[in-house]
């Protein structure tokens, strides 16, 4: 396995950190998928950084942890926190599977390699996360390994009503595994 990405990575502003995450290797107890999209969330309308709640309490107060909110009433979101001076976290959209993959199948009740991780609520179930993991440190439950990347692109953040000009969703060019 490559080297882990330090906790200090994620220090840095979310602008610059997102774009970076594209290659990484995200592993949940052997459950390893390579990263291939994120978007970016500062103090911008549509993230839950525009307003400091008990539930975005994480973003403000640190960086290089995990952060997991439930959604729709149905879906696990996973993000890291950024930036040791601003309000960030940074989604993960969708991986690419690498090991641990009749797991993920198992658990997602699907065979096809590309549908098992291919939005943020897919990627929660394949890998197990819930809001057990939120508030951990980037390292312990969760593991990031440095990797490769291909192109990356960007476009406007997916599902959002609002700051939809930002351009903001970072993702790997030609990837299958992107959602949508």
């Amino acid at each position: 396995m490559p080297r882990l990405v330090p906790l200090r990575f994620f220090s840095h502003p979310t602008l610059e950190v997102a774009p970076q995450l594209i290659g990484k290797i995200l592993d949940v107890d052997g459950v390893c998928g390579r990263i291939v999209e994120v978007e970016a969330y500062t103090d911008d309308p549509a993230s839950h950084g525009y307003r400091r709640t008990e539930r975005s309490e994480i973003m403000f107060e640190t960086y290089g942890h995990v952060y997991v909110y439930f959604i729709y009433g149905m879906y696990y979101c996973l993000n890291f926190t950024t930036d040791r001076d601003n309000v960030g976290a940074i989604l993960i959209r969708a991986v690419e599977p690498l090991s641990g993959i009749e797991v993920m199948r198992k658990r997602r009740g699907i065979h096809d390699l590309r549908k098992l991780c291919s939005g943020p609520g897919k990627l929660c179930e394949a890998f197990g996360i819930d809001l057990d993991f939120n508030w951990t440190k980037i390292g312990e439950r969760v593991k990031l390994y440095h990797g490769k990347s291909g192109l990356v692109r960007t476009s406007p953040r997916i599902g959002i009503s609002k700051a939809t000009d930002l351009q903001w969703r970072f993702f790997e060019a030609g990837s299958p595994f992107v959602s949508r």
